[in-house]
């Protein structure tokens, strides 16, 4: 079984792309940050594993989705509204769980620094296959969303999936890079 944990700030959309690869509402989604206020697990389906990885026999994988809630305020430094320290760290301890982490990044908002750190760890110290997103690019003008794809790709070492949960620009790119990942997943 591979877990898929999806990761962000609030409000960058985790809890609409958990529903939109559901396909219907398992997460509440809101305008309102902290809506999520901690994890949703949903059985995604299966994935096939060729023979070269993972099982030698090929073969089919079942893949778990973790909707997290969100570990920073977007505008701030700090965890997010609504986790007390307990419950942040019961969320990093999830997230570490995890085979594979969707990162998700806001285009109006950015990488923040919180994430950016997370990101390292996780990838570093934790050695998780990580598909970093850049959600909302319906929302900020073109120029703006290369400028933020050269920014995070400087910063967090891999080139990231531009998505719109809004026109679904980008999904099936997610989907083909989570095929891919799950076939790495410890």
């Amino acid at each position: 079984m591979i877990k898929v944990a999806i990761i962000g700030a609030e409000n960058v959309g985790k809890s609409t792309l958990m529903n939109a690869l559901i396909g219907g509402k398992v997460s509440e989604v809101s305008e309102t940050p902290g809506t999520t206020k901690t994890t949703i697990k949903r059985y995604f389906g299966k994935v096939k594993i060729p023979k070269t990885m993972k099982n030698p026999y090929g073969g089919a994988d079942e893949i778990i989705l973790i909707d997290t809630a969100g570990l920073f305020d977007p505008e701030k430094e700090v965890r997010g509204k609504v986790l007390s320290e307990e419950k942040f760290k019961e969320l990093i301890e999830e997230i570490v769980k995890a085979d594979v982490i969707i990162h998700m990044i806001d285009a109006t908002k950015g990488l923040h620094r919180g994430m950016e750190k997370l990101h390292y760890m996780l990838k570093f110290r934790y050695e998780k296959p990580i598909i970093v997103v850049i959600n909302k690019i319906d929302l900020v003008p073109r120029e703006r969303i290369e400028k933020l794809k050269e920014i995070v790709k400087k910063r967090l070492e891999q080139e990231p999936i531009l998505m719109s949960l809004v026109t679904y620009e980008g999904f099936n790119e997610l989907l083909k890079a989570l095929a891919y990942y799950s076939q790495y997943a410890k």
